[in-house]
Formats: C-alpha cells, sequence, structure tokens
C-alpha cells in the first residue's frame, strides 16, 4: 500500500467516524445504512485499488469496481436488478477471456521467456488447503512452479545462489503466496489478475545481471513479492 491509498483509506475512515459522531450528536441525520450500503465493499477497495502503484495490473480493480457501481445501481433501481444478475456471469468470463488473450501483449518480453523455457522440468511446491514453507539458503535455484489452493507458500530465496535468469510460474487461488527475494535481483512480471493482484515491493536496479521472471495467476488470491 503506498501513500496515495493509505490517505484515501485514512480519509474514508475520517469522514465515516465524523459523520457517526454528528449523527450521534443529533447535528445531522444521514444514514450510512443505505440501501445498497453493502455494495461498497466492493466498490471502495477496488477504487483505492487502482491507485496502489506496487501493483502491477489492475484489471481485476476495474472489473470489481464495475460489478460493484452495477450492483448499487441495480438495488436503486435505476437499472433493473434482474439484468445485472443476468449479465454479471458473462461479463466476468468476457473479462477474464480478454485478460488471457491480451496478457501477452502487456508483457512481451516475459511471455517470450516463459515459452521458450520448459517449466515442466522446474521444481513443483504445492499447497492445498495447507501451508508450505520451503527456504533454499545456500541452494542453487534454477526455477519452481509455484500453486497455492486455498492455502499459502512462502519461498525465501533472499540467500539462495540463483542462475542468471530464473522462472518462477506462481498460481494463486483463494490461497496466497509470498515470495522473498535477493536484492542484487531484477523482476519482471506477467500478471492474470482475477479479483486478486501482486504486490512487488523489490526495486530493480539497472546494474542488477541476475533477472526472475515471474508468470503469475491470482484468482481472489495474491501474490508478494519482497
Amino acid at each position: 500500500m503506498n501513500n496515495l491509498s493509505r490517505s484515501l483509506w485514512g480519509i474514508l475512515l475520517v469522514v465515516i467516524g465524523v459523520v457517526i459522531g454528528l449523527n450521534s450528536l443529533n447535528i445531522t441525520h444521514i444514514d450510512i445504512f443505505f440501501e445498497g450500503w453493502w455494495t461498497l465493499f466492493i466498490i471502495v477497495p477496488c477504487f483505492i485499488g487502482l491507485f496502489e502503484q506496487d501493483k502491477d495490473d489492475k484489471k481485476g480493480n476495474i472489473i470489481g469496481l464495475i460489478i460493484g457501481i452495477a450492483l448499487l445501481l441495480g438495488v436503486r433501481g435505476i437499472i433493473r436488478f434482474d439484468i445485472i444478475i443476468k449479465l454479471i456471469v458473462p461479463f466476468i468470463l468476457v473479462a477474464i477471456g480478454l485478460s488471457f488473450i491480451f496478457s501477452d501483449g502487456i508483457k512481451n518480453k516475459v511471455s517470450e521467456k516463459i515459452k521458450n523455457t520448459n517449466c515442466d522440468d522446474l521444481e513443483s511446491i504445492v499447497a492445498t488447503f495447507s501451508e508450505q514453507k520451503v527456504n533454499k539458503d545456500e541452494e542453487i535455484f534454477k526455477g519452481a512452479n509455484l500453486d497455492a489452493v486455498f492455502g499459502g507458500i512462502t519461498l525465501d530465496l533472499s540467500k539462495s545462489k540463483l542462475e542468471k535468469e530464473v522462472i518462477i510460474k506462481a498460481s494463486s487461488i483463494f490461497g496466497g503466496i509470498t515470495l522473498m527475494l535477493p536484492k542484487d535481483v531484477n523482476v519482471k512480471i506477467k500478471s492474470t489478475p482475477i479479483f486478486g493482484g501482486v504486490n512487488n515491493k523489490n526495486i530493480n536496479h539497472k546494474e542488477n545481471k541476475k533477472t526472475i521472471y515471474i508468470d503469475a495467476f491470482c484468482m481472489f488470491g495474491g501474490i508478494d513479492i519482497k
């Protein structure tokens, strides 16, 4: 979370606090539980997520924001709610399909590197309804396939011995993946987020001679890169 998104959350909490306080003193009578108020739990996080600069892809936030606004308009009677319900699933499927189709065009270099590498030979780390913590201190790391499904994976590469170029394929579905990387590497990411995303805190430097290519897929999950 960067300074702008943190400030937006702060402003929101201050406004809510002031409104509740004024209502309690009978100075104002603002109904914060208006019809359709629950849609704000979709709209607000997705809107603020658009301003988080450390997220490499914001398609999930845009999709969530559109759905949240559509639901609010439906509840308020501005748009027929039954039509919105019928169109939500097709809209999500179309958005996901377009994401798959155009994602390679967004990160061409990363995509080409991944396509030219046989990822089937990479180490596989899986966490399904469980948690995996893997430490690669002083080990030679050549890449990995990470799959977290309703579970969590922590991969510590901070003290590992990396090849000049390494590929990590990471899939997080209703789960979370944390990658702890050395400071002397560049990180290149191709991300496909569906109500999730990649949070990259690793700072790239031109003088770094090693590169980690990350092919990330997030569905109701997240990947943190430290």
